[in-house]
């Protein structure tokens, strides 16, 4: 009789994990998409700003020595 009291009460709490185990999934999902998207913008930025490194002058002037 406990064990079939114990099956009851596992197969009554089965649909409330499983719910949980869906809502804790779909979180995880976003936060690897998000995290992702997050590295993503992370690089562009980074090769962004390096881009801009190149093509702006750094203050100093080549054409000094040549007059």
């Amino acid at each position: 009789m406990r064990r079939i009291l114990t099956l009851i009460a596992l197969l009554g709490l089965a649909p409330a994990l499983s719910g949980c185990l869906v809502i804790g999934a779909t979180a995880l999902a976003a936060d690897v998409a998000i995290g992702t998207a997050g590295a993503a913008v992370r690089t562009a930025g980074a090769v962004g700003g390096a881009a801009i490194d190149v093509v702006t002058p750094d203050g100093d002037d080549d054409d000094d020595g040549d007059d």
